[in-house]
């Protein structure tokens, strides 16, 4: 079994920033994918970004150019760069990753980010 650990999350002011990271526990070259998800009270997970093999990614329209999701190989690490955020950036923020494009294998056990008005 993979172990996906986030770290990062926090309370921030709107207009600030934070940067999520997803530490995996096995080489993240054996993944098709690797993303970031998040969940708000009463509301279904979503996905906010994705990193795919070869370096292309893809954000959620709510998030283009404000979020960057970026790897380090040599860490076995995703991070998620968050700027300009807003209350409705408010959630726990999942990691995943998948060893194919059909479904996400692994999921993290998620960290809070709390963004105040």
């Amino acid at each position: 079994q993979v172990q996906l650990v986030e770290s990062g999350g926090d309370l921030v002011q709107a207009g600030g920033s934070l940067r999520l990271s997803c530490a995996a526990s096995e080489s993240i070259s054996s993944f098709f994918a690797m993303g970031w998800y998040r969940q708000a009270p009463g509301k279904q997970r979503e996905l906010v970004a994705a990193i795919i093999r070869g370096g292309f990614t893809n954000y959620a329209d709510s998030v283009k150019g404000r979020f960057t999701i970026s790897r380090d190989n040599a860490k076995n690490t995703v991070t998620l760069q968050m700027n300009s955020l807003k209350p409705e950036d408010t959630a726990v923020y999942y990691c995943a990753a998948a060893y194919g494009s059909r479904a996400n294998d692994y999921w993290g056990q998620g960290t809070q980010v709390t963004v105040s008005s």
